[in-house]
């Protein structure tokens, strides 16, 4: 009797942490942000300060001088922004594009920041900054298409000392392209609509690499196996700071058009998904940290755990088949969900049902890839970058 009341415990406790992260929090968030309808981000486009646009390449030769189109001609004040190329250790010829590029625009500030070692791109980030000597720091990836105007949002959104870091919007340009595209691009739409709110509110739990700024006198270094886009609204986060988006800060890619583009990605974000889980016992401090300790367990702790949430739900389930039919039914459902993913990998079938549910599992199982990493200590800082996405 008493281990039928521990799985079943199990059992329930998983349910809920794979509920809450998927549906029970988007969805309380949508009324919390009811509450705070009035609530607005503030700006003032009076605010022009010098700022650096740091780019990170490694083996960007594709993309790199599209990019440096892009960024010099962004709206702002040319005697206040200078350009920034990191470049981690490239080994195409993306060095020499950039070398070419700043010979043809004397005229610009542009420089050119080679990484000795390649050690990923925090640590590119690290060495790079090092060399600043603006107000403010604007990060964007190679592969990223900045609006003209973004620059100017993401510093008129600095208004006043407490907010350290102000995200973009980051949104795919071939949304439609493939039926992984367009789960992808939809699962980020939703996404966005969460960081939009708990920023409204309070502060976001994470930004993006595509686009996102902070004062230079406010820059961690950070170690290198770390990503600032879950690093940085964090420490600000406990530092009683605020993180925010401003999605009139647009910035433009492409989505994985393919699973294993989108599965690589996912597997270099959880490389220290355990970390992730709970970071900081001080996030659980409600009386201190108030909403952003509700918005980091719903939209992080929770999606973090659902690896093993599954693994938990399943073995508990299977179980307890022998107790009642309800969790023969439960058990039924959760086989012919995995089975309908494994079909999807041999079928490769457009049904947009069997392609979410392929979507999702894929996204657990590199979830495990991440863990595997972080246990066998193979976990790396590095990046590859996706065919599709260039």
């Amino acid at each position: 009797m008493a281990i039928e009341i521990l799985f079943k415990i199990i059992f329930y406790l998983s349910g809920f942490i794979i509920f809450w992260a998927m549906v029970g929090y988007p969805l309380s968030l949508k009324f919390i942000g009811g509450a705070y309808k009035n609530r607005r981000i503030k700006k003032d486009y009076s605010h022009v300060p010098t700022v650096t646009i740091m780019v990170v390449a490694h083996n960007e030769e594709q993309v790199i001088t599209d990019k440096l189109n892009n960024i010099i001609e962004l709206d702002y004040p040319q005697d206040k922004i200078e350009f920034l190329i990191a470049s981690d250790n490239s080994t195409d010829k993306t060095n020499e594009l950039v070398k070419q590029f700043i010979k043809s625009h004397p005229e610009k500030s542009i420089w050119l920041y080679e990484a000795k070692d390649r050690k990923g791109k925090t640590n590119a980030q690290n060495e790079a900054q090092k060399v600043v000597t603006t107000e403010y720091l604007v990060m964007t990836d190679a592969n990223s298409m900045m609006k003209n105007n973004s620059v100017k949002e993401l510093m008129a959104s600095f208004t006043s000392e407490d907010i350290a870091y102000v995200t973009g919007k980051l949104t795919y340009v071939n949304n439609q392209t493939t039926d992984v595209s367009n789960v992808e691009s939809n699962y980020w739409d939703s996404d966005l609509e969460m960081r939009e709110i708990e920023g409204r509110i309070q502060t976001i739990t994470a930004g993006n690499g595509a686009l996102y700024a902070c004062r230079r006198k406010d820059y961690y270094d950070f170690n290198p196996i770390q990503s600032h886009d879950t690093a940085m609204p964090q420490l600000f986060a406990l530092m009683g700071k605020r993180a925010i988006s401003n999605h009139e800060a647009i910035v433009y890619e492409k989505a994985g058009e393919v699973i294993e583009d989108e599965f690589r990605r996912k597997v270099r974000m959880n490389r220290l998904i355990l970390k992730h889980i709970l970071p900081d016992l001080r996030i659980l401090n409600f009386p201190k940290y108030k909403w952003f300790s509700y918005f980091y367990f719903g939209h992080r702790t929770c999606r973090y755990l659902l690896w093993i949430s599954h693994l938990l739900i399943f073995v508990s389930n299977f179980l307890l088949t022998t107790t009642s039919w309800i969790y023969i039914l439960t058990f039924s459902l959760q086989v012919l969900f995995y089975l309908l993913a494994v079909v999807n990998v041999f079928t490769r079938s457009n049904n947009k049902y069997m392609v979410l549910i392929y979507y999702y599992c894929s996204t657990i199982l590199a979830q495990w890839v991440g863990v595997f990493s972080i246990l066998s200590g193979k976990a790396k800082p590095f990046w590859e970058k996706a065919g599709s996405t260039r």
